[in-house]
């Protein structure tokens, strides 16, 4: 059956080829991505990649649709998709130095309905940055439209103390968790 890939992350796309997945079609769904009041970090991400491959799948119900969505969170705070230097900013400083947990949601639909949902959770700790180090980051562009406003695949990565969990999830889709979805739809061969 033909696999959509509903996300414009050309990153997602670079991660399923890791596992050798190329999807028949990348269609990006066009959802409302606000978080709801008090809606917790968890509950939201697994809400946007469910919604997104819902979407997709009323449109293809002939195709299995593969979502994901990665949220960064500070507590029980959402950190947003940095659009301006300011958010990245923002986002930086509240990070810097201490702990935050990068949440990133799966969801396959199945022709049928059937749908596969798996959350991956990681723990990443940044270094305490100087306002020097926020600068020269915000100026090489990585965090833009990145959640959290930074790239863990990029120059970041050497801001980053340590992370615990999924590195393929920090950057956006979670491989081991994606790959055994996949492998139990029978859309993946051992």
């Amino acid at each position: 059956m033909p696999l959509i890939l509903a996300s414009a992350s050309p990153r997602r796309q670079q991660l399923l080829a890791r596992i050798g997945v190329t999807a028949d079609a990348v269609i990006p769904a066009d959802i409302d991505e606000s978080s709801r009041k008090g809606e917790l970090p968890r509950v939201y991400a697994r809400r946007m990649a469910a919604e997104k491959a819902a979407v997709i799948a009323a449109q293809h119900p002939e195709s299995a649709v593969l979502s994901g969505d990665t949220v960064v969170a500070a507590g029980r705070r959402i950190l947003p998709k940095a659009e301006s230097e300011a958010d990245a900013r923002m986002c930086l400083d509240l990070i810097s130095g201490r702990r935050h947990l990068v949440l990133s949601a799966v969801t396959l639909m199945l022709p049928g309905g059937r749908a596969l949902h798996r959350l991956s959770e990681s723990i990443v700790t940044f270094k305490r940055l100087h306002a020097d180090e926020v600068e020269a980051y915000i100026a090489g562009g990585e965090w833009q439209g990145k959640a959290g406003g930074y790239a863990i695949q990029g120059s970041a990565e050497a801001l980053i103390r340590s992370i615990s969990g999924s590195y393929s999830g920090i950057m956006g889709l979670p491989l081991y968790e994606t790959r055994s979805m996949l492998l139990s739809a029978g859309l993946l061969k051992p």
